[in-house]
């Protein structure tokens, strides 16, 4: 067997150009490794069959080892424990809970909610050029998407926001009064549900710590559709052609969503730990040794994907791994589906001369991001 590649996440040919380095890690093999200050070694799947494989396999698990936990007081901390950090009978026991909470009609149904947030945000860019599309749209959005999913009343969602741009930033004064603001703002949201979600959730059988953490979770998950967003903007401008066969053909953008999200944001799964010691691809792994799958490389697995590096909105890109795959499929897909077809068509039909004047990037080893998205209209 040859060499497993090893991948080091401060590398600037890593962090610049993530696709290309995982990439050649993939062609050498299904298996790599990870390494960078701050964090034992890590062992990441790279194609396709193998990274969805791991996905579901039990022996690899997620757990409290696999998330920071924030210092928050004693009273925050069991709602902190989601459903992401379980596993087995529990997780199965609140996934089929929730899921219907979460369902593609109930997404098509809160639609023109979102319709009336992406125009209100629209509308309240600023009237000269130049405007950054990160910080005035992609960013913010989300954040209000989530209030209104979750019933935040309009006076308070000024103060949701600022402690979603805190919980991002994982440190600091801020952070330390978002978490339990949070908390404490959805445990009152929870005991007098006045949104489907919650109202849906509730009568469904989760607890209130259960609840709570539900609406904590989405939180967490907020900053991943505003890189998602940002990225989309970008590679749409970047690429006329096909932006020109969206316009031509509107029913297509279902599916360009879905090519954008395999063309994505996130590199990495987030890790799993091995529950025993085991042989993966002729390498052997011990027992509470952290293995993850490298999106970047399994959505441009030329085993699966035709030309996987060109971006095609007529392509039938649905086996991605956007949403990851298995037990922990992303509970919020189809919700973030319908919130990016309505964002990108309603700016793209708003601006039609959309252009990119700078767009700056984050050396980020787990997620594909954008520091500014700098546009003219």
């Amino acid at each position: 067997m040859s060499p497993v590649p090893e991948l080091d996440l401060t590398d600037p040919a890593v962090t610049s150009d993530p696709f290309a380095a995982y990439g050649a890690a993939r062609e050498q093999g299904p298996l790599a490794r990870l390494t960078g200050p701050g964090f034992p070694p890590m062992w990441v799947l790279t194609r396709h069959a193998e990274a969805r494989a791991m996905l579901t396999d039990p022996r690899f698990a997620l757990s409290e080892a696999s998330y920071q936990r924030p210092d928050v007081p004693e009273h925050c901390r069991p709602y902190l424990r989601t459903m992401q950090e379980m596993e087995g009978a529990e997780h199965a026991r609140l996934r089929r809970l929730a899921t219907p909470a979460f369902a593609a009609r109930r997404a098509l149904d809160f639609r023109p909610e979102i319709e009336k947030i992406v125009a209100r945000y629209l509308d309240a860019l600023p009237a000269e050029d130049p405007v950054d599309l990160l910080a005035e749209f992609a960013r913010p959005l989300p954040m209000e998407v989530i209030c209104a999913l979750v019933g935040v009343p309009e006076a308070e969602r000024p103060r949701w926001h600022q402690y979603g741009a805190a919980v991002v930033q994982v440190s600091g004064d801020e952070f330390a009064t978002a978490v339990p603001g949070i908390i404490d703002s959805s445990r009152s949201l929870v005991a007098h549900p006045d949104s489907a979600l919650l109202a849906h959730l509730t009568s469904a059988g989760l607890s209130e710590t259960e609840a709570v953490a539900l609406v904590w979770q989405l939180v967490l998950a907020g900053q991943t559709p505003a890189n998602f967003l940002a990225n989309s903007v970008e590679t749409l401008l970047s690429h006329p052609g096909q932006l020109e066969v969206l316009r031509a053909e509107p029913e297509l953008w279902p599916g360009a969503v879905e090519e954008l999200t395999r063309c994505g944001s996130q590199l990495l799964t987030i890790p799993r730990r091995a529950t025993e010691d085991l042989e993966l691809h002729g390498v052997r792994i011990r027992a509470g040794e952290p293995v993850t799958a490298s999106i970047a490389a399994a959505n441009r697995d030329p085993r699966v994907f035709a030309d996987p590096d060109r971006f095609d909105v007529r392509r039938s890109a649905g086996a991605h791994l956007g949403f990851a795959h298995g037990p922990h499929f992303c509970l919020g897909a189809s919700f973030a589906r319908v919130q990016a077809e309505v964002a990108l068509t309603a700016l793209l039909e708003r601006f039609p001369g959309l252009r990119v004047l700078e767009a700056k990037r984050v050396p980020d080893p787990g997620t594909w991001r954008l520091a500014g998205l700098t546009v003219a209209r």
